[in-house]
């Protein structure tokens, strides 16, 4: 286990250091000088020169990310102030630093993918494991046919539609919200139902569909099988035995879909106007902010590799058959 971690750890520092060489010489060496962006437009060349400076963009583009990736680890001045590790530079929009900011959105967003994630597995394991345990029934149909249509939805459509019928038509709930979890469980909870129940929407289908079909067929296989003939009960066999097993493609599943959480979460942030990480993305592209946006794209990376990570290392411990090597 322990060789397995310090592995895929060492790869995953490869993939983050190519992926912020890329991310960086797509941004940092476009046509239009970042000087100029951070400059603002009543821009003098004496100013210019000076923000040129501070930035470091009066350098070869290659020593430019190299004092960037320097930064990362060991801190670094811009700005004519120092910015400490882990520096991501210093915000073309607002002057505020990069990591800081990130931190700062990172609990709503944060927020978003736990609880949305609880809801779609809890609805779509439950609705899948039901259909399966009743095979052929009109209850196998019902949650198999409507899981195909859910599916079909969008978050920026049906989002809309249910502001409209919960929030601006009934007033049975209020705007979509965050509330430091800290500060107010219960305002934590009531703000982000519904993004929640939005998000799980989109995802329960394809969880019921996947967790039917594995438990089917994990009830054929011949552990279960032999426990059957052992006259063990069919409810001990399902929970014990077959379960257990078919949530092996579940996680393979789920760590894929934490990089579409985080897609996903730009969506939900951006259509219920909420300050997470996904929106500050959304923000920083269209102020064209390079810092801000080449932050945000390490940082989301950094954090799917890890999740990543832990999901690998949970096939282990959910499936004794499995071993890390």
């Amino acid at each position: 286990m322990l060789q397995f971690l310090i592995r895929r750890t060492f790869g995953a520092v490869l993939i983050l250091i190519l992926i912020s060489a890329i991310t960086y010489f797509m941004f940092f060496a476009i046509p239009q000088d970042p000087a100029t962006l951070a400059c603002g437009k009543n821009c003098t060349p004496d100013a210019l020169a000076i923000v040129r400076r501070n930035l470091g963009t009066d350098q070869p583009v290659y020593l430019q990310y190299w004092h960037y990736v320097v930064g990362i680890v060991m801190g670094r001045v811009q700005g004519g102030s120092h910015c400490p590790a882990p520096c991501l530079g210093i915000s073309f929009a607002n002057g505020q630093n990069v990591w800081s900011t990130i931190l700062d959105r990172f609990p709503l967003t944060l927020s978003l993918m736990v609880g949305g994630a609880a809801v779609f597995l809890v609805v779509g394991l439950g609705a899948g494991m039901l259909a399966a345990w009743k095979k052929g029934s009109l209850v196998d149909k019902v949650f198999s046919g409507g899981s195909l249509v859910l599916s079909s939805f969008q978050i920026y459509f049906l989002g809309p539609l249910v502001m409209l019928a919960l929030v601006f038509s009934t007033g049975w709930l209020d705007k979509p919200s965050y509330t430091p979890i800290t500060e107010n469980p219960v305002a934590w909870f009531t703000g982000l139902i519904i993004p929640w129940a939005v998000m799980a929407t989109i995802f329960t289908a394809q969880y019921t569909r996947m967790s039917r079909s594995s438990m089917i067929e994990q009830l054929q296989e011949e552990h279960v099988r032999a426990a059957r003939a052992k006259g063990m009960s069919a409810k001990y066999v399902f929970f014990r035995y077959a379960w257990r097993g078919s949530l092996i493609p579940i996680i393979t599943i789920l760590g894929i879909d934490i990089g579409a959480l985080f897609g996903g979460g730009i969506v939900t942030e951006v259509t219920f106007d909420l300050a997470g990480v996904g929106r500050l993305a959304r923000d920083s592209v269209i102020q064209k902010d390079l810092p801000t946006t080449l932050g945000v794209m390490l940082f989301s990376s950094a954090f799917i590799l890890l999740c990543n990570i832990v999901v690998d290392a949970c096939y282990a411990l959910i499936d004794p058959r499995v071993r890390l090597s």
